[in-house]
C-alpha cells in the first residue's frame, strides 16, 4: 500500500518550489492563487529570498504547505492509499486526501502560523533534541522536572530521537538530567519557541475557532494524525485532533509503526527536503521511502 507523507517546520531552503512553478501551469495557478489569499508574494520569498525571511514562522509555514501540496497535488497519479504529515505537515496531508480544500487549507496555516509567532512571543520558551534515550526514559525525567519547571516531550520522531519543548529553564533542567540518564546527545535547538507543548495554549484556541468555521470533508483515504497515531476519516474526529494537536506531542514514530501495521510498503516524501524519509527507514528499515 502506497502512503504519502508531509513534512514540517525546518524542511525549508531557499528556491523551494521554483521548479514546479517553472514546469506546470497548474502549479504556477495555484502559486499565484496562494499569493492572492496571504495578500503577500510569498512565491517571491520562496523563490529568492533569504534564509532568514523564510525562518519566520509567518512564511515558513505557508511556505512548506505550499510546497508539499502543489507537489502532491500536481503528481499525475495522486492515489495515496493513506496520508500522514509531521506537525504542520498534517494540514498538508488533509487537503492531500481531500478532507479540506486548498484555499481552506492554505488560511488555516496562516492563522496557525501568526497564532504560533504571538505566542512565541508572550513568554521565551525553547525545545531540545535529546538524542540515544528510550521514550519512556525521557517522558519519565520531563515529567520530574515538570515538577519545578514547564518541560513535556514534544516530537517522537524515530527511535532515539525524540525532541522536548517548554520554558528556557525547564529545557536546560531537562538536558542537564536526560544526560545524566545516559542521552548520547542533549541539543538545544535554534526554534522561536516551544512548540507542542502547553505554551502554544493560546495559539491553540485562536486556530480552534478558524478550524471550527472550516468545512472539513469525508477524505478519499485514511489520515493518521500525530496526536494518536491513530487513522481516521470522520470528519468531526479529524477537526478535534487537528485542535488538539498545538499542545499534544507529534508521535510520529508511532504513526508510521502504525501505518506499516496497516499496511504501508511505500512511502513517498511529498515537499521540501527528505528529512521524514530518513526517519521512516529509522523506524522500520524495511519500509521503502522516497522522495518526489
Amino acid at each position: 500500500m502506497l502512503a504519502y507523507v508531509f513534512p514540517g517546520q525546518g524542511a525549508q531552503f531557499v528556491g523551494m518550489g521554483q521548479s514546479l512553478y517553472d514546469s506546470s501551469a497548474h502549479a504556477k495557478e495555484l502559486f499565484e492563487a496562494a499569493n492572492s489569499i496571504l495578500g503577500f508574494r510569498i512565491t517571491d520569498l520562496m523563490f529568492s529570498g533569504t534564509a532568514d525571511e523564510l525562518k519566520q514562522t509567518r512564511v515558513t509555514q505557508p511556505a512548506i504547505f505550499l510546497h508539499s501540496v502543489i507537489a502532491a497535488l500536481t503528481l499525475p497519479n495522486l492515489k495515496p492509499d493513506m496520508v500522514a504529515g509531521h506537525s504542520l505537515g498534517e494540514f498538508s496531508a488533509l487537503v492531500a486526501n481531500g478532507a479540506l480544500g486548498f484555499e481552506d487549507g492554505l488560511r488555516l496555516v496562516a492563522t496557525r502560523a501568526e497564532a504560533m509567532q504571538k505566542a512565541c512571543e508572550l513568554a521565551p520558551s525553547t525545545m531540545a533534541a535529546i538524542l540515544g534515550l528510550e521514550d519512556s526514559i525521557v517522558e519519565s525525567v520531563c515529567a520530574e522536572v515538570a515538577q519545578k519547571a514547564v518541560v513535556v516531550a514534544a516530537n517522537f520522531n524515530c527511535p532515539g530521537q525524540v525532541v522536548i519543548s517548554g520554558s528556557v529553564e525547564g529545557i536546560q533542567f531537562a538536558c542537564e538530567a536526560l544526560k545524566a540518564a545516559g542521552a548520547k546527545r542533549a541539543m538545544p535547538l535554534v526554534v522561536s519557541g516551544a512548540f507542542h507543548s502547553p505554551f502554544m495554549e493560546p495559539a491553540r484556541t485562536e486556530l480552534a475557532a478558524a478550524i471550527e468555521q472550516t468545512t472539513v470533508k469525508e477524505p478519499n483515504c485514511p489520515v493518521y494524525q500525530n496526536v494518536s497515531a491513530k487513522a481516521y476519516t470522520n470528519p468531526s474526529d479529524i477537526k478535534q485532533n487537528l485542535i488538539a494537536q498545538l499542545t499534544a506531542p507529534v508521535r510520529w514514530t508511532q504513526s508510521v509503526a502504525q501505518m506499516v501495521a496497516d499496511g504501508a510498503t511505500k512511502f513517498v516524501e511529498c515537499g521540501p527536503g527528505n528529512v521524514l524519509q530518513g526517519l521512516i527507514k529509522k523506524i522500520d528499515r524495511n519500509a521503502e521511502a522516497v522522495g518526489l
